[in-house]
C-alpha cells in the first residue's frame, strides 16, 4: 500500500504557500506548510517529510541558514529552493552545498511537478508506514467517518461509481463535504495516479472562470504574456471537480456542455483543438431542476452531468460521525502546527453532538481548530468552542433578530430575502442589491440551509 508523499513548503509570502498547497494537494500529495525557518524545523521534527521546497530570501533565518540547521539531522532530505531572478547565484551555490534542484519564481507548476516527482522517484524514502495517529491533512472527512448509516452507503456507492468513467453529480449542503466524496471516486479509480483537479466556480468571477478553465494563448488579451493551460487541460488522463456547478453563467454552460460532448478545449485566442481525456465530477447545493425551471441552467447540460447522482448527508443527519471527525480534526490540526496533542473529554463530545452544524463538516472543522488555539492545558472543553465564535446551544441557535450587532442583522436581513423569495439567490440578491456570487458567499458564511427555505415556502404556499 502507498502512502501520500509528504512535501514540506516554507515562505514568508502566504500567497506563494497558498498556490502551492492548491498545486500539490491536487496532485495528491500530503502538505506541510511553514511560514518562517523556525516553523519549518519544529515540523520535521514532528512529522515525516519526502521533500522540502523552500524560499531562499526569507526575514529572520534565510533558506540556506535553514539548510544548514537540518543539514545534520535530517541528512537525505532532498531540498527544492524557490529563487527570485536576483538570487540565482544564491541557488546555484545551494545546489553545491547539497541541495537537489532549484526553480525561479514566477515558477510554472507542470515544471514544479515533473522535478518534484523525478526527485521522489530517484530518493529512497525515509517514511515507514505512518502510525495510526499520522493523518493526511486533505482527507478531512473520510478517517473514522463511517459510523453512520448513511455515510456506509454513500461510500459503498462511491466504490461502485469510481470504477466506471460515468460523470457523477454530488448533491449535499454546504460544507457537508462534497469535494471529499469525489476525491474519494478519484481515489478509487483507474485515474488515481493522475491529476485531481479542483475548480471552484462558486469563488471564481464570471470574467475569469473562461481562462481557468480553457486556458488562453499569448497575446490572447491584455496582459496574457505567455500560453496558459486551462484546468480542464491539466486534468488530462485525471478528475477534474467542478464545485458549486449551479454557479457558472450560461455562456460557460454552453462551453462545458460542448466540452462534454466531444472532450476537446480550444485555448482563448486559438484556432487549434485540444482532445482531453477526464473524468468530469460536478457538485453543487443548490436545486437544479429549479435552476432548469426558471431558465438559469440547461437541461442538456444537466444530464449531461448527473449520469450518477450521489448526495452526501448534512452533518445533523448522521451524529455518530462527530465522534470520529473532532478527534481526526485535533489531531491533523496538532500535527500540522507542531502543537502538542489535545485532550478532547467526554463532556465536550457530548457538546459536539447536541449542537446541529448548520455549516457541516466544515463548520465542525474550523470550529475544532480555533477551540484547540484557544484551549489551555492541551484539554479541550465546550467553553473553547463558544470563545472560537460558536453559539451557546442553551441560548439556541440563531442570534436574536433584534441584536444590534452587524453580524447578526447581516444574517437576518439575509435570511428574511430568501424566505421572501422562498429560497432563490438570484431573486435574493436583487432585493438586496447585492450580486449573486456576493449573496452565496454570505450563505456559505452563515450555514444558511436554502434548501428548507424552499421546502418550506413550498409546503406554505397556496
Amino acid at each position: 500500500m502507498s502512502f501520500p508523499k509528504t512535501i514540506l513548503i516554507v515562505d514568508d509570502d502566504m500567497n506563494v504557500l497558498e498556490v502551492l498547497e492548491a498545486r500539490l494537494l491536487s496532485n495528491d500529495f500530503r502538505v506541510l506548510k511553514a511560514s518562517d525557518a523556525l516553523q519549518a524545523i519544529q515540523l520535521l521534527n514532528s512529522n515525516p517529510v519526502d521533500v522540502m521546497i523552500s524560499d531562499i530570501k526569507m526575514p529572520g533565518m534565510g533558506g540556506m541558514d535553514l539548510f544548514t540547521e537540518i543539514k545534520s539531522s535530517h541528512p537525505n532530505l532532498p531540498v527544492i529552493f524557490l529563487t527570485a531572478y536576483g538570487t540565482i547565484q544564491d541557488a546555484v551555490n545551494a545546489m553545491k552545498a547539497g541541495a537537489v534542484d532549484y526553480i525561479a519564481k514566477p515558477f510554472d507548476g507542470q515544471t514544479l511537478l515533473k522535478k518534484l516527482r523525478k526527485i521522489i522517484k530517484e530518493t529512497p524514502s525515509e517514511q515507514a508506514i505512518p502510525s495510526p495517529e499520522m493523518v493526511d491533512p486533505k482527507n478531512t472527512i473520510g478517517i473514522c467517518s463511517e459510523q453512520s448509516a448513511s455515510m456506509k452507503e454513500l461510500n459503498g456507492l462511491i466504490a461502485r461509481v469510481a470504477v466506471s468513467n460515468v460523470s457523477v453529480l454530488i448533491l449535499g449542503e454546504s460544507g457537508s463535504g462534497k469535494e471529499y466524496a469525489a476525491l474519494k471516486i478519484h481515489q478509487q479509480s483507474p485515474r488515481q495516479e493522475n491529476p485531481f483537479v479542483v475548480v471552484d466556480c462558486g469563488s471564481t468571477p464570471a470574467g475569469l472562470l473562461e481562462t481557468e478553465l480553457f486556458g488562453h494563448a499569448k497575446g490572447a488579451f491584455t496582459h496574457a504574456v505567455r500560453d496558459k493551460r486551462g484546468l480542464i487541460e491539466e486534468a488530462d488522463q485525471g478528475t477534474l471537480f467542478l464545485d458549486e456547478i449551479g454557479n457558472i453563467s450560461q455562456e460557460m454552460q454552453t462551453r462545458l456542455l460542448r466540452f462534454l460532448e466531444d472532450r476537446k478545449i480550444r485555448r482563448i485566442g486559438e484556432l487549434r483543438e485540444i482532445p482531453v481525456d477526464c473524468r468530469v465530477i460536478a457538485a453543487t447545493n443548490s436545486d437544479l431542476t429549479e435552476d432548469i425551471r426558471d431558465g438559469r441552467f440547461r437541461e442538456d447540460l444537466y444530464y449531461r452531468l448527473r449520469v450518477v447522482t450521489l448526495t452526501v448527508p448534512p452533518l445533523r443527519e448522521r451524529k455518530e460521525d462527530i465522534t470520529g471527525l473532532a478527534r481526526h480534526f485535533i489531531t491533523s490540526f496538532c500535527q500540522s502546527n507542531g502543537l502538542p496533542q489535545v485532550e478532547i473529554p467526554s463532556e465536550t463530545m457530548s457538546w459536539l453532538r447536541e449542537y446541529p452544524w448548520p455549516g457541516n463538516v466544515r463548520e465542525l472543522k474550523n470550529a475544532i481548530e480555533a477551540g484547540v488555539v484557544l484551549c489551555r492545558n492541551n484539554i479541550l472543553y465546550p467553553s473553547d468552542l463558544l470563545l472560537s465564535g460558536l453559539p451557546d446551544i442553551s441560548a439556541g441557535l440563531s442570534p436574536d433578530p433584534d441584536s444590534f450587532t452587524l453580524k447578526d442583522s447581516e444574517y437576518h436581513t439575509i435570511l428574511r430575502a430568501l424566505k421572501q423569495t422562498g429560497g432563490v439567490q438570484k431573486d435574493a440578491a436583487e432585493l438586496l442589491g447585492i450580486s449573486r456570487r456576493a449573496i452565496h458567499y454570505k450563505i456559505k458564511k452563515y450555514g444558511i440551509n436554502t434548501s428548507q427555505i424552499r421546502s418550506a415556502g413550498k409546503k406554505t404556499a397556496w
